[in-house]
């Protein structure tokens, strides 16, 4: 597995308690050496003991012999600092910004001057829902875009498996590589890395609990908004369609926190939506109300579909990312 001592160095870093993401951005370049880390540690960070280089370096030791058992499930990993670090497409606060990555296959997919277009949606998509996003995945496909989704089952497993038929993809995982999650999805992912896509995660090692699974997949959906020059909603359900339509159990998908996310970050958001077919539907209220609640969600229609392509390639040549669709 391909990776430096900065990016040894850096996960080591933001094992240490109180110690995050914008601690991190905020103190640390990339390349310090741990000596010159751990009296950043010791003066800026709120430990109650001093740190001692000794034990920075056993620390770094354990996390190393985690990170080997991913053995051949991982090609790399890689942080800030390292020249091959790829950088976020949206305007992101420092808590949110990724620090380190682990990943398998064709990392350049991430590089800002690749397309990637995020395509989500609920676990339960009727046939009909299927076949429009198949459709519109491969719309983007055919535009040279790479499908970005969280390896989900329903909505993220149809954009990622149409993907292939013609293009690449990324799959965003919120476990370690080496325990693909969902396990149903495993050769779903093998047929991603066989396309020459990408496998990537923030993590090195099991969750310990459905808590801390809940939160890595709040991550992952960040992490799909932060790598994406647009995120597409298929069908969602929202936080009152159990009310609103009298249906039983939560219903409303993590999809939500990934448009949430790139409306966050100035990033592109459309939805799949026919107001003659849809409107009566309960898997479409996300889409409804992020068309009300949201002037800059794009309706994706044909002309809007192809405008925003043209303009997401515009802002990459000019280098002036996220121009309004609207301006």
């Amino acid at each position: 597995m391909k990776f430096t001592e900065n990016a040894l160095n850096i996960i080591t870093t933001k094992s240490f308690k109180g110690i995050g993401r914008s601690w991190i951005r905020k103190y640390i370049r990339g390349n310090e050496n741990a000596h010159k880390i751990v009296s950043l540690i010791n003066e800026y960070s709120k430990q109650e003991d001093i740190i001692k280089e000794d034990f920075f370096n056993y620390k770094r030791n354990e996390i190393f012999k985690e990170i080997s058992l991913l053995n051949t499930s991982c090609d790399g990993l890689t942080a800030i600092g390292d020249d091959d670090f790829p950088i976020v497409r949206g305007n992101v606060k420092d808590s949110d910004y990724p620090i380190f990555l682990f990943y398998k296959g064709n990392l350049n997919l991430l590089n800002y001057t690749n397309v990637n277009i995020a395509v989500i949606g609920l676990l339960n998509p009727t046939e009909s829902i299927i076949e429009r996003e198949r459709k519109l995945v491969r719309e983007f496909v055919n535009n040279n875009c790479t499908i970005v989704s969280g390896l989900a089952l329903g909505c993220d497993t149809v954009a990622h498996k149409e993907s292939l038929n013609n293009g690449k993809s990324i799959a965003i995982l919120p476990n370690h590589l080496g325990k693909i999650t969902p396990a149903s999805n495993k050769g779903l992912a093998e047929d991603i890395l066989k396309s020459e896509g990408l496998l990537i995660t923030e993590y090195y090692n099991d969750f310990n609990s459905a808590r801390e699974l809940s939160s890595r997949y709040k991550d992952r959906d960040r992490l799909q908004a932060l790598y994406s020059d647009a995120v597409i909603l298929a069908a969602s359900y929202s936080p009152e369609s159990s009310k609103n339509w009298n249906l039983l159990g939560k219903l409303d998908s993590g999809a939500r926190l990934a448009m949430e996310f790139a409306i966050e970050y100035n990033i592109y958001t459309g939805v799949m939506y026919d107001d003659n077919l849809d409107s009566e539907n309960p898997m479409f209220d996300l889409n409804r109300k992020l068309l009300n609640d949201n002037k800059k969600t794009i309706l994706l229609r044909q002309k809007k579909l192809q405008e925003l392509i043209t303009k997401i390639k515009i802002s990459k040549d000019s280098n002036s990312f996220q121009s309004s669709l609207f301006e």
